[in-house]
């Protein structure tokens, strides 16, 4: 049934033979979810299955390599090179069937992009030709510790592809086409993007050769257009087969177009194609650009490219980018596209689609953008997500128990609601014990500092106050209340303490600790602030009244937008998470800011994606980034230190924030367990885990507790 709501993305659609129940489809992800020898077991399975349940119309199965281990570019990579691959496939297919939607296999070959190929098995990079020199080398923006894998690994050959190779390729596509066929997809999706074996042949950008596959766009698309007819041919005229193309080629002059692309869409449909997705690439030298394409931080980034590719085709087109189910809805009823493909959206909470079908849209949990989904593949991970710790975990099920246990959860952060709210869903009866006036601990201030973090922060809200949890504010956790309350077991959220660390010039009167700034931007009072700044009265004011029960922290974003008792010149010493976001939103501002630290990286606790963004935009808006500093000192109007080459350097500073310094904090989890109760440690308490680390920590405390009350084996 549709709803009112969105009455264009809720709609069926025909792809070619196949009926899709709605316009919302999960883009294809490669997620490092199947097996080491390439087969599907049951966590690629689980996976996609919640998915299904969750409402999608159509899941397309990322990466699957159809020359595996050729072409392999992840470590948990489906393949469907061989006829052994099938059973495990079909599983797949069944599962996601029952649940109504359909799903097609995303057939693929990594070329010059398949790094994991070449670091496990040795083989080379195919290639149309050899690619051009690497102007700038990402690989800057990893931690030291993330370079510790890429440690002896030797340079891949590159194998520019003779005829016989091109034959096998397009035969290869062909098989695996039919393999998907046989196991049960509803169709496939070629992967003629991202730099990828088929784009690599596309984009004159790496694509030099002088003959046949060479030259003009058609001779360049020859590769990708003989495999769809190949395809075709071998799967028949009514199996549904679309291909992937890139609508540009970010940061290459001289690479793929829009209007290359134009072009490109009227060649593949006129081959045979029933749709096209539109995607983008870039650069992948360059680290900042890899948020700027196929995975954008920008909404609705890729949106005009699509609309002007379904223009000049009369086929379904599939986009995607960042896209919001309002904007989707409108762009599909324009005709600007037809299938929205969600990525990250969908990662975060798998039932959206359902939920925007039940018109219960505020249950969404939200992606807050912080890249962890796709930096964890680059990092040789699997998959997982910041904000929703179950996912690639599906497959475990969720614990059953409760029946109105007692059990409370002391600290209203991230991991404190997450572990209330979990609880209350497993019928448990859960008090939850903050000590200050509202929920939210120190992700309040991080919502400041990077907006997305707003929309978690009141989804957990919701979600506790939904749930029927007792909120018991302004309160002390004590082993009176808890005995009162008949807890036996307790979960300590309390997050971490966050000291002065022992600088030279840390007490003088300008310098303000993490804690200083998280008062100061939420307007809360304390004597030290209090006697570092006459001025806190003013902002308290101005903040005050936002930063009540209902914590409209936009408004704090407003009040604080010109106006912070800060001077025009600050230094941070500390570049983790929460110096470099500080240094972003006080640059915004207008402050001339500079970030010092002593270790050799800046960025830990931002994962690499976002890591190489935010640093890449400090620096272009003139944030001074000294990494590797040693012997810091701060004086009177300036910050002293010895930086990387060993050169002293001094900058001035009107203030200076010292966002260092953090660390775990058991004390008061270790009182409560002395009274005989059963304590579960969850999130910053433990160690700064950041939200990633609360969220996945609630899980595990809740299964702990659930699975605490199963029946025990005799």
């Amino acid at each position: 049934m549709t709803s009112n709501a969105y009455p264009h993305l809720l709609s069926p659609l025909r792809i070619g033979t196949m009926e899709i129940r709605n316009r919302i489809a999960v883009t294809a992800m490669g997620v490092s979810l199947s097996e080491q020898d390439g087969t599907v077991g049951e966590r690629l399975i689980a996976y996609h299955e919640e998915q299904a349940r969750g409402g999608a119309g159509l899941i397309v199965s990322g990466v699957t390599g159809v020359a595996w281990p050729v072409g392999a570019v992840l470590t948990g990579q489906t393949a469907i090179s061989e006829d052994r691959f099938i059973p495990g496939l079909r599983q797949l297919t069944d599962r996601v069937h029952a649940h109504g939607a359909k799903i097609a296999a995303q057939l693929h070959h990594g070329g010059l992009v398949a790094n994991y190929s070449h670091a496990r098995w040795g083989h080379p990079l195919w290639a149309p030709a050899y690619p051009k020199a690497p102007k700038s080398n990402f690989t800057d923006y990893f931690l030291m510790e993330e370079m510790a894998p890429l440690a002896g690994m030797t340079p891949p050959t590159i194998k520019p592809l003779e005829q016989a190779d091109i034959d096998l390729a397009v035969s290869q596509f062909a098989a695996g086409a039919r393999r998907a066929k046989e196991a049960g997809f509803d169709g496939v999706e070629i992967h003629a993007g991202h730099g990828y074996l088929l784009s690599s042949f596309i984009s004159p950008y790496t694509n030099t050769r002088t003959d046949a596959y060479g030259g003009p766009l058609e001779n360049r698309a020859r590769l990708a257009l003989d495999v769809l007819k190949a395809i075709r041919a071998e799967v028949g005229p009514d199996f549904p087969v679309w291909m992937k193309i890139d609508s540009r080629d970010v940061g290459k002059p001289g690479g793929i177009t829009i209007d290359h692309a134009r072009d490109l869409a009227k060649l593949v449909e006129a081959a045979g194609a029933d749709a096209i997705t539109v995607t983008a690439y870039h650069d992948s030298d360059q680290g900042k650009l890899h948020s700027e394409s196929h995975t954008p931080q920008t909404p609705g980034w890729n949106l005009e490219s699509v609309a002007a590719i379904r223009e000049v085709v009369s086929i379904p087109v599939l986009g995607s980018g960042r896209v919001g189910a309002d904007v989707a809805d409108r762009a599909i009823g324009r005709g600007e596209l037809d299938v929205i493909a969600m990525g990250r959206k969908l990662l975060a909470d798998p039932h959206l689609p359902r939920k925007l079908t039940e018109r219960v849209e505020d249950t969404v949990r939200p992606c807050i953008y912080c890249y962890t989904c796709i930096s964890a593949i680059y990092m040789g991970e699997a998959v997982r997500c910041a904000v929703n710790p179950a996912l690639g975990r599906e497959y475990e099920g969720e614990p059953q128990a409760g029946a109105l246990r007692p059990v409370a959860v002391i600290g209203g952060g991230p991991g404190g609601m997450e572990s209330a709210r979990r609880l209350a869903a497993l019928d448990y009866k859960v008090t939850l014990i903050e000590k200050s006036d509202r929920l939210g601990g120190t992700l309040r201030f991080a919502s400041l500092a990077y907006e997305p973090n707003e929309k978690i922060l009141n989804w957990l809200r919701r979600e506790v106050r939904d749930a029927g949890v007792d909120v018991r504010l302004s309160t002390v956790a004590t082993p009176e209340l808890l005995r009162e309350l008949g807890v036996k077991d307790v979960i300590v959220a309390t997050g971490a303490v966050r000291g002065m660390p022992p600088i030279p010039g840390g007490d003088l009167p300008h310098v303000f600790s993490g804690d200083d700034m998280r008062r100061m931007m939420l307007g809360e009072s304390s004597d030290e602030l209090k006697r570092k700044t006459g001025l806190f009265t003013r902002l308290a004011t101005k903040v005050g009244a936002a930063t009540g029960a209902t914590a409209n922290l936009a408004l704090v974003r407003k009040a604080t937008h010109t106006w912070m008792p800060l001077g025009d010149r600050v230094v941070i010493v500390g570049g983790e998470l929460v110096g470099l976001e500080l240094a972003e939103f006080l640059s915004e501002r207008g402050r001339k800011v500079h970030v010092i630290d002593e270790a050799p990286r800046l960025g830990r606790g931002l994962m690499l994606v976002r890591r190489m963004r935010i640093l890449a935009e400090l620096a272009e808006h003139g944030v001074g980034l000294h990494a590797g500093a040693s012997d810091i000192v701060i004086g009177k109007d300036a910050v002293a230190f010895i930086d990387r080459d060993g050169t002293p350097q001094s900058v001035p500073a009107d203030n200076v924030i010292v966002a260092k310094g953090a660390e775990g904090d058991l004390s008061l989890a270790r009182e409560i367990e002395a009274a005989g109760f059963i304590v579960h440690v969850v999130g910053d308490a433990n160690g700064v885990g950041y939200i990633e680390g609360a969220m996945r920590g609630a899980v595990e405390a809740v299964r702990d507790i659930a699975f605490d009350q199963l029946p025990q084996p005799a």
